[in-house]
């Protein structure tokens, strides 16, 4: 009997693990909503930017003098808590594109993203 409760018990150990694990990759994707802003829907491959990148090469905190903290895990907010979308200029754009220039990937032309 006490065989089958440390089984039970270890088996959810492991379903917990498997799920908290899950949860801490984050979505598989995400969608920036530029459309309100006269743009379109740009959805972004977060697992396949995640299984090349340390999470704080793009997630950052921010201190209470509005400068960039650093990554702190669990976190993470949405890049518009912080960022205005949807301007060229903006914060992601340079992110994104500055880093698919520097290392010869990924998008970095308007329509690449921006699908109509």
């Amino acid at each position: 009997m006490v065989k089958k409760i440390m089984l039970c018990i270890a088996a959810l150990a492991m379903v917990c693990g498997v799920a908290a694990y899950a949860f801490a990759q984050g979505p598989e994707t995400v969608t920036f909503d530029t459309a309100k802003k006269g743009g379109t829907h740009v959805t972004f491959n977060h697992k396949a930017h995640q299984e090349r990148l340390e999470c704080a090469t793009c997630h950052h905190t921010k201190n209470a003098d509005g400068t960039q903290g650093p990554y702190v895990a669990g976190e993470e907010k949405k890049c518009s808590t912080c960022h205005e979308l949807g301007k060229p200029s903006d914060n992601i754009h340079k992110r994104c594109k500055g880093c698919h220039k520097e290392n010869g990937a990924g998008p970095t032309k308007c329509g690449d993203c921006h699908q109509k």
